[in-house]
């Protein structure tokens, strides 16, 4: 578990660069937490500015580069940006154009690769001969720690708080979550949410060890493949899990617009789709952990309603 004072250092690191994130009630037990109104348009400039900050002057000086499906890659252009240093970001050249244009638009450079290429990049180390300082998107301690910033705001934002739902990929998110939630409330239930398309962290748990599988889901964002590192930290702090049904994801991004005005891409609607999955009436806050979807998406959820 990521110790509280590490995340509280972290957090507090990010602060001036980031939102406080607004938590918005659906009814009366269940609130939505919109990461997806942060810089960037997800909940990872938290980790990046927590872990940007952290380094020495020589290391920023040389440049930021990480790898991503497309949120993490914004993160990091936009951190470097305001740091005023370079960035290069290995992405899928699958990753949806919206995600590839943000990147160059923080005055980054997308190196876009087959998904094959970008695992084998990562398993192999591949930042070791670049010349920029790597920041790892998910199972960095420090960006997780950065990303643990939220369960210090909704211990604030719902005192009563007994459930909450997470959008898990590399499992930076929920880990960062779940470590500042076990040690701020007495009774929180976490709960890492998936789609059926790509369920990677309740296959891998099931087996002891890093699955690889091939993903068929609009959440784009889940897509990470699972280091060994996270294992032992999820099993220790995710209570739960629950795979969504791949064909709910859609129907929800439709809902989620037309009944609470929230735009959510596939990975960020994971929360928010599970809700369905969980008995109503404890305190519940589904993240919804991003929105950069591509216009042609959301025009076709809408067009096929609810």
């Amino acid at each position: 578990m990521i110790p509280l004072e590490r995340i509280r250092a972290a957090a507090e690191r990010a602060r001036p660069h980031v939102l406080r994130s607004p938590v918005v009630p659906l009814d009366e037990t269940t609130w939505l937490k919109l990461e997806c109104l942060q810089p960037t348009g997800s909940f990872k400039v938290r980790g990046f500015f927590a872990r940007a900050l952290q380094l020495p002057a020589d290391q920023l000086a040389r440049g930021l580069i990480t790898v991503s499906a497309g949120n993490a890659a914004q993160a990091c252009a936009y951190v470097a940006q305001r740091l005023n240093v370079s960035c290069r970001v290995v992405m899928y050249e699958t990753a949806p154009l919206a995600k590839i244009e943000g990147v160059r638009r923080w005055g980054a450079v997308p190196v876009l690769l087959p998904r094959d290429r970008v695992i084998g990049w990562l398993a192999g180390r591949g930042w070791e001969q670049e010349p920029e300082t790597f920041i790892h998107p998910f199972a960095e301690p420090e960006v997780m720690a950065g990303h643990g910033g939220i369960a210090l705001e909704l211990a604030e934002q719902v005192p009563d708080l007994k459930r909450v739902l997470v959008p898990t990929g590399g499992g930076g998110l929920v880990g960062g979550i779940a470590s500042g939630l076990k040690q701020l409330l007495a009774e929180v239930e976490v709960i890492g949410v998936q789609s059926t398309g790509y369920p990677s962290w309740t296959t891998s748990l099931a087996s002891g060890k890093p699955e690889t599988l091939t993903p068929e889901t609009i959440a784009d964002g889940t897509t990470a493949p699972v280091d060994a590192r996270n294992l032992e930290l999820l099993r220790e702090v995710v209570d739960r899990w629950i795979d969504v049904p791949e064909e709910r994801l859609r129907p929800k991004i439709a809902e989620l617009a037309q009944r609470a005005k929230v735009v959510a891409e596939g990975a960020g609607v994971l929360g928010f789709a599970a809700l369905e999955d969980v008995q109503p009436g404890p305190a519940t806050v589904a993240v919804v952990s991003g929105g950069n979807l591509s216009a042609e998406l959301l025009a076709e959820a809408l067009s096929a309603g609810p």
